[in-house]
């Protein structure tokens, strides 16, 4: 029975855990390499019900929110999200904010929204208003670590599969993503759209000069060209870069402040933001505020299970990365966890909240 009478519902617990799990292949972007990737689980009890979100960090975020973070919620009204927020912000103000600390506050503010969601016996997206049924998506990975013949099969197959949208990284060997992004055109065929992700790895007369490589095979999304610390080198990138390549930054955005500043420097064509750092729910919709400011085009960042009720409620979102690692740990450790049909993610409206349950069993071979 949900939730229906107007009384407070206090917080009884707020706990976290960390579990890290190998990836099934060494995975590689333009400035890092990576074995494994830590997953923090937040899960809140209030009235009843366990609700839970969780981020992409790493296992400290866990540490913060047992020490820190729960003493802080216990006993307060889990329906008040906003009011929970101001206190947290407030709490961890010594802490310094970005980082690791927005990235566990991005955990808990899930977390309370989706025991909300719980207690009121209904989907997330029925909660915070649906702007769409269903969120579009790119199959994301294409790591630099990989064989040619293991990039081809991996884009190759997203599209097979109906994804008409694919994004591979470059940046690791520059002298070699020429030939790289052709060989991933040549998988997907002329239709499918291909986007590049470099991670920051690249100077700004590099990505100049690769641009026009890369709009040779029909690249249409230029990811990070250069770090997304440099404003002035991604707008500058904006305005040289063939037309209709798109230059898109954001994913380590923390909070309203630093999109605002991406925004106001006409960064970007399109603002991606991630919920699991930018401070939840809460974060990415006000980021999506700010796009329809200033009339940017949103896009998800990773962790699609997490993303796909808010990112339904986002009026400015285009599409949402289904990202290779994060999908994996998702359907691995999350019933409920959603696949694409058509191109598409579609939340289940039959399901309370964001639609998830941690697989305990499952999950505890990785925890820490």
């Amino acid at each position: 029975m949900g939730q229906t009478r107007g009384e407070a519902v206090p917080i009884e617990r707020c706990e976290a855990r960390a579990y890290e799990i190998p990836t099934d292949a060494p995975e590689a972007d333009g400035t890092v390499e990576w074995n494994s990737t830590t997953l923090v689980v937040v899960e809140v009890t209030a009235g009843g019900r366990r609700g839970l979100g969780y981020t992409y960090a790493d296992a400290s975020a866990a540490s913060l929110i047992h020490h820190t973070l729960s003493k802080e919620l216990e006993g307060l009204d889990v329906m008040d999200v906003p009011a929970r927020m101001v206190s947290l912000l407030r709490r961890v103000r010594n802490k310094g904010r970005p980082g690791l600390v927005a990235m566990a506050l991005s955990a808990v503010d899930a977390a309370l929204w989706d025991t909300k969601a719980r207690l009121l016996d209904m989907p997330l997206v029925r909660l915070l208003g649906a702007a769409r049924a269903a969120v579009p998506v790119y199959g994301s990975g294409g790591f630099t670590s990989y064989s040619i013949a293991k990039l081809k099969e991996q884009l190759g197959g997203w599209v097979a599969q109906g994804i008409p949208r694919v994004k591979m990284k470059v940046g690791s060997h520059p002298d070699e993503d020429g030939h790289r992004v052709r060989e991933a055109r040549e998988a997907i065929g002329p239709e499918a759209w291909l986007f590049v992700d470099g991670n920051g790895a690249y100077t700004v007369k590099q990505a100049l000069v690769l641009a026009d490589s890369f709009a040779e095979a029909g690249v249409v999304w230029f990811e990070e060209p250069v770090s997304s610390d440099d404003l002035e080198g991604l707008h500058l990138l904006r305005q040289r870069i063939p037309s209709g390549m798109n230059v898109a930054a954001g994913e380590y955005g923390w909070d309203a402040i630093y999109f605002r500043r991406m925004l106001g420097a006409r960064a970007v064509d399109v603002l991606q933001a991630d919920a699991t750092r930018c401070l939840g729910v809460t974060g990415f919709l006000q980021v999506d505020a700010l796009c329809e400011g200033f009339q940017v085009p949103l896009s998800g960042h990773c962790a699609p299970s997490l993303h796909l009720h808010v990112a339904c409620a986002a009026r400015n979102l285009v599409h949402l990365e289904y990202f290779h690692d994060h999908v994996r740990i998702e359907h691995l450790l999350f019933d409920g966890a959603r696949s694409p049909v058509k191109g598409a993610l579609t939340p289940d409206l039959s399901r309370p909240g964001m639609g998830l349950e941690l697989k305990r069993r499952d999950a505890e071979r990785y925890a820490l």
